[in-house]
């Protein structure tokens, strides 16, 4: 859809400038939502307080990718700032949007496949319940938060991102410095399952939501292959050509991040993108070495 007209907050984040390569390449206009000056491709809101729905009328599509990054110890008022951050500010979004002049066609908000919870060797979809513990918690209630702009009629898509690889940051980028000097290796028993999407799918799957109007409710965005973190660490030093022999002992994730070590480092989640191959998209980079291979070159 040449000429489309899309709002996106969270736009200077990872996710967030794939993102803007991604629309631009397609000619697409894109407005941020951000926290700095407003202007003509910028307008200002604070994700705690209400916005002038008259500020975010008349977009063709509304992407919601704001909140708390959720790295570094959890203390109770991190935490607070993670859950509020998701939750203030997509009911705020999607209140003015439910509200607007001339609403979008589809909201696209922000989750995670921390919905789910540890799960061992349970095959997760996205009709599976959620799980327990600080991670679905959020999730739960940050989906929950964009019902005003699904009860209003628009489109409403839940995108459940799995570990985004990347270059450029994210969980990726931290592990390439001890990976690179041959000190990388498993986490804890190894044994969790890890599910993972390349940002080039990521970007390209949005895509595929803002052209496919069938797609409603959550999706899992994750690569169809998740694989076991033991599998991740010997890939990943195969591909740099570097050994993975230095394994971190559950203990010592618990010990330097408490509760967000054992949520995100040490919990097992083996997910499937269901609804995205339902939907008819096909993933570029289905695989975890040819991934890899494609982000390190």
């Amino acid at each position: 859809m040449p000429g489309m007209r899309i709002l996106v907050s969270g736009a200077s984040g990872l996710i967030g400038s794939a993102l803007r390569r991604a629309f631009s390449a397609r000619g697409y206009e894109i407005t941020r939502l951000g926290r700095g000056k407003a202007s003509g491709a910028q307008i200002s809101w604070n994700p705690a307080q209400p916005l002038n729905p008259a500020s975010v009328s008349g977009f063709d599509a509304v992407v919601h990718l704001a909140g708390e990054s959720i790295a570094g110890r959890w203390t109770e008022s991190k935490k607070r700032e993670i859950l509020e951050s998701r939750v203030q500010g997509t009911r705020n979004l999607a209140d003015a949007i439910a509200k607007s002049p001339v609403p979008p066609r589809v909201f696209i908000a922000a989750s995670a496949i921390g919905f789910y919870g540890d799960r061992g060797e349970e095959l997760l979809r996205e009709d599976s319940r959620p799980g327990e513990g600080f991670l679905p918690q959020v999730c739960t209630a940050w989906e929950a938060a964009a019902e005003p702009a699904a009860a209003a009629g628009i489109r409403t898509v839940h995108t459940r991102f799995g570990i985004v690889l990347s270059r450029d940051g994210g969980a990726l980028a931290k592990m390439l410095p001890p990976f690179r000097l041959g000190v990388g290796g498993r986490i804890g028993s190894g044994r969790q399952w890890m599910s993972w999407i390349a940002i080039e799918d990521l970007a390209a799957g949005i895509l595929h939501l803002l052209e496919n109007d069938s797609v409603t409710g959550p999706l899992n965005f994750v690569s169809p292959q998740p694989v076991r973190n033991e599998e991740f660490t010997r890939t990943l030093a195969s591909v740099l050509h570097r050994p993975a022999i230095f394994p971190v002992p559950a203990f010592a994730v618990r010990l330097a991040f408490g509760q967000m070590g054992e949520e995100l480092l040490l919990s097992s989640q083996k997910v499937e993108p269901s609804k995205l191959l339902a939907s008819g998209y096909v993933f570029d980079n289905p695989d975890l070495a040819g991934a890899l291979r494609k982000i390190l070159a």
